[in-house]
């Protein structure tokens, strides 16, 4: 039986990088990888995108309201989104990657543990725990009730100790209030502290 994976980390570490060289590795040796993210993740569109400046295009993206397992299946399938049916030379898939997996419905998650489970697929989900309010994300949350196995991707504070949660800025001031999921609209810029960094910021304050 294959396993649904949760690789998480602060924001910068590197957790885009990761997957996209999890893709390569399995794709160095002839084996076929799928990459989707959540729609509403807009953030480079429909492509991954690294610190390092390395993108790739996903091969379909996640609505909130997709079944989606019933996603995946189609798109194994088939060589491409357009594609009816199922050519003889298509390989099966050796691994599905999501990215910014934290923008998963709890929904979605219940899927992945299943795509793993009923159709022998490895699931390697990147994404981070918790949002600038130290509030778990609902995809996250469900990621950690279901995988398998978690593995932390680490990152450094400013300070140089382990960087543990995400800070919201706009302009040059922290911001503790506000949307959760804020992509579009404002211009807002993240960094991720250690503990002792964040209630310095935040004047000791939790979510």
């Amino acid at each position: 039986m294959a396993k649904l994976y949760f690789r998480y980390g602060a924001m910068n570490s590197g957790k885009s990088t990761s997957m996209l060289q999890a893709a390569f590795n399995y794709e160095e040796r002839d084996q076929r990888v799928l990459l989707a993210k959540p729609q509403i993740d807009t953030k480079g569109s429909d492509e991954i995108v690294s610190r390092l400046g390395v993108t790739r295009t996903v091969d379909f993206l996640i609505p909130d309201q997709a079944q989606l397992r019933d996603l995946f299946i189609r798109y194994a399938r088939a060589e491409t989104a357009e594609a009816l049916f199922t050519p003889p030379h298509v390989k099966p898939v050796a691994c599905l990657l999501v990215d910014e997996a934290q923008f998963l419905t709890p929904e979605h998650v219940d899927d992945l543990l299943r795509i793993a489970v009923f159709d022998d697929v490895p699931v390697l989900a990147y994404g981070i725990r918790t949002d600038f309010r130290t509030r778990a994300f609902p995809g996250s949350a469900r990621l950690m009730d279901l995988a398998h196995t978690l593995e932390e991707l680490k990152t450094i504070c400013r300070c140089g100790r382990k960087a543990l949660f995400n800070t919201r800025r706009q302009g040059e001031s922290f911001v503790f209030d506000g949307d959760q999921v804020a992509i579009d609209g404002e211009e807002v810029t993240y960094e991720s502290l250690c503990a002792s960094c964040y209630l310095e910021a935040s004047g000791g304050r939790l979510g």
